[in-house]
């Protein structure tokens, strides 16, 4: 039997990403900035939504002394993780969806020193990601932070949103016409791949096409995580469609 070259497929999901999000890796040397001057080098992280790890492989290249745990829904996704993963101690992953209630109760710590997030809770509505960001405030330690990098959308300006989506989509248009898999094309050669075909299968059973969420605006996640228990919090990064919200406990 051939071995799966997860590597392989973790650079082809940073690829298809990095067609939606060509800043994609400024933002998450910022977030790990802001993780070594709020918590330190060697922190216990929750890596949420994490998909195929992406926030954990980088975290662990700039951290060696770091711990993370990886949490999401996704079968397919977490199939990537685990495999890129498997053998490092430091690592641990969890399946959980997290509009249950529940879902926390099978982490391996009760606090955690930093929660981080990218591009994924743009999939729940508003109630759900409230619901959410009062349980992270329970899981993040005093002085601890939570960081969400994600499409977070300011409706007072409409003219500026409508230029920045056009001028982002014709950029992605071009790139797709040079080779670029987008999501769709990424999922179906995911689909096609012997050991990837059935997790992403049930994955499409779980999700459908594409989850149906909200993107409020930076302000928005920035008053709910206050009124959730968190001290502090504000963007420290953004680009024109995106932003990183950064919250201390």
């Amino acid at each position: 039997m051939t071995k799966t070259d997860w590597a392989g497929w973790q650079q082809s999901w940073d690829r298809q990403q990095e067609w939606y999000m060509p800043d994609r890796e400024e933002r998450f040397r910022v977030m790990l900035d802001m993780v070594e001057a709020l918590v330190g080098p060697e922190p216990r992280v929750l890596d949420l939504a994490c998909g195929t790890g992406s926030i954990t492989s980088r975290l662990l290249r700039r951290f060696p002394g770091a711990t993370s745990t990886g949490v999401d829904l996704d079968p397919a996704l977490l199939a990537i993780a685990e495999g890129s993963f498997a053998g490092d101690e430091r690592v641990t992953f969890v399946t959980a969806d997290l509009k249950d209630p529940a879902w926390a109760a099978d982490l391996p710590y009760d606090t955690y020193d930093a929660v981080l997030t990218a591009t994924a809770l743009h999939w729940l509505h508003s109630e759900p990601l409230t619901a959410l960001y009062g349980q992270l405030a329970g899981l993040v330690r005093d002085g601890g932070v939570f960081m969400n990098a994600d499409h977070m959308i300011d409706e007072t300006t409409p003219r500026i949103n409508a230029a920045e989506r056009a001028h982002r989509h014709a950029a992605m248009d071009r790139a797709k016409d040079a080779g670029a898999l987008d999501w769709a094309a990424w999922w179906a050669v995911a689909g096609a791949d012997p050991v990837l075909a059935e997790p992403t299968a049930r994955r499409f059973e779980i999700y459908g096409e594409h989850a149906d969420g909200d993107m409020p605006s930076p302000r928005w996640h920035a008053t709910t995580l206050r009124a959730a228990g968190f001290g502090e919090a504000r963007p420290v990064w953004a680009s024109p469609s995106d932003t990183l919200l950064l919250a201390v406990k």
